[in-house]
């Protein structure tokens, strides 16, 4: 199969699709892999690197895109819809049920897009946990900086000193993203709220942290008071293939004291704070109601020599099997690899056709 990976074209987004090492193992597999120039050197891979690996530099984004299967990061962005075309197969992540428009573009272009974030396995979803675990423990490290006065902060030391209460956090969600969260708060010596509506969760992160962390059923009350209480409030919910739930408030942002700061990792998929717009890692914050707000959709594109090589190493298999079996034919395959491919499929032949999705825009999957 030609298989082609663009250099990413998002905000200070420097991961890559493919790592020399994935690149090397497609390619001993008579796989042709080409690369756009330059898309793996903010991840620390050069172009010499892919070449030794095996693969083909092209010159321009153009020529990534007329390969039969486009592997990425990030979604297609507008510079990028019109190299989307009947026929090609996208694997990357899509977060479709945030924009209307790039779920439109899908369904007119023709082309078939699998998404990384609704793979799914034994009811876990594999390509996103490994961005999750990293976004999760960011959500602390850039909450912590930005709690401090020079960046707009309160000017808090999450882990305070003896004789100085610690920093307050209070995490919604207590899945991937907020346990990874939980576990670099109660490192550094924060003070420590996970909000959840499932029990059993609550009570395996019990087993976890112990007294370490206050755990909380979620519901209005509680959420309003944790925020109300807290020097860094994030948001960690997950509802896959939808929109996260609205669960703070204008009005409990207004509660928090000034200089305060909310970290959304949920903003890629709509966000749960009311007061939370999208931002980048040109502009990451901004201030509202006294509070600083962060809003950065792909905060992993920060660490991405981490980040690519943990996400080939769950994505890897899944580009082999659609390799090697010509694309669509992957999603027939009764095996666990065939199945979650199948579970990921968005978009095909002109249909909004994943029920999730379908369920976000009744419209677009009537073909309206």
């Amino acid at each position: 199969m030609k298989i082609g990976v663009p250099k990413e074209v998002k905000d200070q987004e420097f991961r890559v699709g493919l790592s020399p090492a994935s690149v090397k193992e497609l390619h001993n597999r008579s796989h042709q892999v080409t690369i756009e120039t330059q898309a793996g050197v903010g991840a620390g891979f050069s172009d010499k690197d892919y070449v030794t690996a095996g693969a083909t530099i092209a010159p321009d984004a153009k020529t990534v895109w007329q390969q039969d299967m486009v592997v990425k990061v990030k979604e297609p962005l507008p510079p990028e819809y019109g190299y989307l075309r009947s026929g090609q197969l996208l694997f990357t992540y899509l977060h479709l049920a945030a924009s209307r428009e790039l779920t439109e573009k899908l369904i007119t272009s023709g082309a078939s897009a699998i998404a990384y974030e609704s793979v799914e396995y034994n009811g876990t979803l594999p390509l996103l946990m490994p961005m999750s675990k990293i976004a999760g423990r960011l959500s602390v490290q850039f909450g912590a900086r930005f709690l401090e006065k020079q960046q707009g902060g309160r000017g808090v030391l999450l882990g305070g000193v003896p004789g100085v209460a610690a920093g307050k956090v209070a995490i919604l969600g207590g899945g991937v993203v907020g346990t990874e969260a939980a576990k670099m708060a109660v490192g550094l010596g924060a003070q420590v709220t996970i909000i959840d509506i499932n029990v059993e969760r609550l009570s395996y992160l019990e087993t976890l942290f112990g007294s370490r962390v206050s755990l909380l059923y979620s519901n209005t009350p509680n959420i309003a008071a944790a925020v109300n209480d807290a020097d860094l409030v994030i948001g960690a919910v997950l509802v896959p293939n939808r929109k996260a739930p609205t669960l703070v408030t204008q009005e409990m942002v207004a509660s928090m004291r000034d200089g305060s700061v909310i970290v959304d990792v949920a903003v890629d998929q709509g966000g749960c704070i009311e007061t939370l717009k999208v931002t980048s890692h040109s502009e990451p914050v901004y201030t509202e109601l006294g509070v600083v707000h962060y809003g950065v959709p792909n905060m992993p594109g920060a660490v991405p020599w981490t980040a690519t090589q943990a996400l080939n190493n769950s994505t890897l298999p899944y580009v082999l099997a659609l390799a090697k079996d010509g694309g669509m034919t992957a999603l027939t395959k009764e095996n666990a690899i065939g199945k979650g491919l199948a579970s990921a499929l968005n978009v095909h032949d002109g249909k909004l056709v994943h029920p999730a999705v379908q369920e976000v825009f009744p419209d677009l999957a009537a073909g309206i």
